[in-house]
Formats: C-alpha cells, sequence, structure tokens
C-alpha cells in the first residue's frame, strides 16, 4: 500500500466555501473513489496561509488516478473544485497535488 501526502494552494477568499463543499461530497464521488483504491483519504487546512495538505493510501497511485480520469463524475467535480486552487499551471486539482518526500511513518 501507497502512503500519499501532498500539497495544494487555496485561495483565501474561498476557504469557507472549500471547507463547505467538503461537507457535502456527492456520494458518488465517495463511491467513485473507493472504488479506484482511494483509503484513509484525509484533508487538513492551514487558515494561515491557505495551504492544503492531504493524505491517503492505495495500492497504486498511478492506478488511482487513472481510474478517476475515467469516471464522469470525477470530471464534473474536478472542474467545479479547481476554482478555489491557485497554481493549478492548467492541470485538474487531482493532477496538480504536489506530492511530499515521506520522511517519517509510525506503524
Amino acid at each position: 500500500m501507497q502512503r500519499i501526502g501532498f500539497r495544494l494552494k487555496l485561495k483565501k477568499s474561498t476557504l469557507d466555501e472549500y471547507v463547505a463543499r467538503h461537507r457535502e461530497v456527492w456520494p458518488e464521488m465517495l463511491e467513485a473513489l473507493r472504488s479506484t483504491g482511494w483509503k484513509n483519504y484525509s484533508l487538513f487546512l492551514d487558515r494561515d496561509d491557505a495551504a492544503l495538505f492531504g493524505y491517503f493510501e492505495t495500492p497504486s497511485l498511478d492506478a488511482a488516478r487513472k481510474g478517476m480520469a475515467r469516471l464522469e463524475v470525477n470530471v464534473r467535480w474536478q472542474a467545479e473544485m479547481a476554482h478555489y486552487f491557485e497554481a493549478l499551471d492548467g492541470l485538474k486539482p487531482d493532477e496538480g497535488f504536489r506530492q511530499l518526500e515521506s520522511v517519517f511513518f509510525l506503524p
């Protein structure tokens, strides 16, 4: 199982709305994540600098990303979420995150 940590930068003006949207993630989006191998998925927000840290586990990051890319619900979700982020350089949020190096793990 791969443990994936990542970060993204949110626009400060959208933080409250971004958080609210994640209180009501579409059930079909949650099922899509589960069915394509995204497990123990968490998001953490630092409101001081609008940094978003994410963590999830997956058997294969490549397969999980490819699986989601094929699903219409993910295309819709990513399109709706894109305006919350800074510096995606034309990528969708699930493609534009910066993967972090794992330096310690306590099982």
